[in-house]
């Protein structure tokens, strides 16, 4: 069996995309599965879309993902240049062949002809075509205008008759009548090829055996293959991966922040849970399991898995998964990745780490979480009285009131704010109380987080908050419960 080669060929001109970094995935298992190649190459020929610095994000992309190529621009190879634009040379060899051959012919109409035929196709409501008018040139005519200085492209020149086709490992058969297909340019005017031309001379001079991209290919893929058949080259497989929606009708969106890697990455979700999630976005490993490591899901990727239809990204599975991979973290795991946000949200000082990692932790599905449930530390909200109130807890400003008023003179006698002595205190004024543990512990979390909903309990918000801040906090609650 030959050595499994497979690419990921992105453009530069922008994010990258979350079906992209999908693409790359797919093709990363096949090859390490098989002990392969992994390849990244550049697809920058559409000059007027390139975004500066976008080459650099997707190598930082891939690198953050464990996707790391064995070839590409960074690390080079025995196959490159893995850019496009610094293969004109080669492309421009491989088109003159492809003419000898008779796969594509040089085309010297104008633009301005060109727009013409064009607005009449349109005026009829029909798909433009070229209309060949170029095709039948005598070869020796062809090549004395081009060598006139006469400026050209180099068309495809689809047979007229008869179907291309191929087969696809997810979607089987596609053929397609010749006579639907376009002489299309193949290589520009400028020494530039297009992309049905680049991606087939690149895969087949890199020795790419399997081609993972998207189904969106699946319609031009059979004018591919005619240029490999004139060319006599050997076609690779081709797996095309359905889309990535948001929904049933709408693609994942960058002005809604649901597109890009990055976007995920800052909304405080872990990477190695992207990669997770986007593994199942259109495929199945064949059981009810969804947790993969990376590695792990080389040892369970099968293309068979694939479904044709499109997936649907739901954010809410993607957030579940997260949390999974932050409830499985080390406390040192755990708080590297925290500490970013503790800087955000916590005003200067020294905190306890462990404390926080206790407390949030469990209760953190996206780092970004962090900062809203930690808001209280920096400043106490200005709250109601009626927050008290929790006929579940069977508290009221009254029960609220007795608690305070002895909970404040008991922590503020503690020689030491430590968690034990804290905790005692507390559980001691149940007793003397004759309340539920509730009804002592929750008016004094109140008083000193002022929300309802916190990270941790009524000794935690003390410890974090420290001596000073919590008897402070007890006097301002007793304050506006008039007492």
């Amino acid at each position: 069996m030959p050595l499994v080669r497979t690419r990921f060929a992105p453009s530069p001109t922008g994010y990258l995309h979350i079906g992209g970094l999908r693409t790359a995935l797919y093709a990363y298992l096949i090859a390490k599965q098989r002990g392969g190649t992994f390849v990244l190459r550049i697809e920058d020929t559409d000059r007027e879309r390139l975004v500066e610095g976008a080459v650099e994000m997707i190598v930082r992309t891939l690198d953050e993902t464990g996707l790391v190529p064995d070839e590409g621009p960074h690390v080079g190879g025995p196959y490159g240049p893995y850019v496009q634009s610094e293969r004109r040379a080669i492309y421009r060899e491989q088109a003159e062949a492809l003419i000898e051959r008779g796969g594509a012919y040089r085309c010297f109409c104008t633009k301005d002809r060109l727009d013409a035929l064009r607005a009449k196709s349109e005026a009829r409501g029909e798909t433009f075509m070229y209309d060949r008018r170029c095709r039948d040139l005598p070869p020796e005519e062809s090549r004395a205008r081009a060598e006139a200085g006469e400026p050209f492209v180099v068309r495809q020149k689809v047979p007229e008759t008869g179907t291309a086709g191929f087969t696809d490992a997810i979607f089987g058969a596609v053929t397609v009548d010749n006579a639907t297909l376009d002489d299309g340019v193949l290589l520009k005017s400028d020494g530039l090829p297009t992309y049905n031309f680049a991606n087939v001379v690149d895969d087949h001079l890199m020795e790419i055996t399997h081609v993972v991209r998207g189904s969106e290919y699946l319609s031009s893929s059979p004018k591919y293959d005619l240029i490999y058949e004139a060319m006599g080259w050997e076609v690779p497989v081709y797996i095309h991966v359905p889309p990535v929606m948001r929904d049933a009708t709408h693609k994942l969106s960058k002005r809604e922040g649901d597109a890009s890697y990055d976007d995920f990455i800052q909304k405080g979700y872990l990477k190695e849970a992207v990669i997770n999630y986007i593994a199942l976005l259109g495929w199945s490993p064949g059981t009810t399991r969804e947790k993969f490591t990376l590695h792990e899901l080389v040892e369970a990727f099968d293309v068979s898995g694939i479904n044709k239809a499109p997936a649907i990204f739901d954010p809410d599975k993607l957030t579940w998964l997260n949390a999974q991979y932050i409830r499985a973290m080390s406390p040192e795991e755990f708080t590297a990745h925290a500490r970013k946000y503790y800087e955000e949200a916590l005003p200067p000082g020294d905190y306890d780490e462990a404390l926080l990692c206790r407390m949030l932790q469990p209760r953190t599905e996206r780092f970004t979480d962090i900062p809203p449930q930690l808001d209280f530390v920096k400043a106490l909200p200005d709250y109601k009285t009626e927050l008290f109130v929790h006929k579940k807890m069977k508290t009221d400003e009254a029960v609220a009131r007795t608690v305070l008023e002895r909970a404040l003179p008991a922590l503020t006698a503690l020689g030491e704010w430590d968690e034990r002595l804290i905790h005692d205190a507390l559980f001691s004024l149940v007793k003397e109380l004759s309340m539920k543990n509730g009804q002592v512990l929750f008016p004094v979390r109140i008083a000193l987080c002022g929300k309802r909903v916190t990270p941790g309990g009524a000794v935690e918000a003390a410890l974090l908050l420290g001596r000073k801040e919590s008897l402070e906090r007890l006097r301002a609650g007793l304050d506006k419960l008039g007492a």
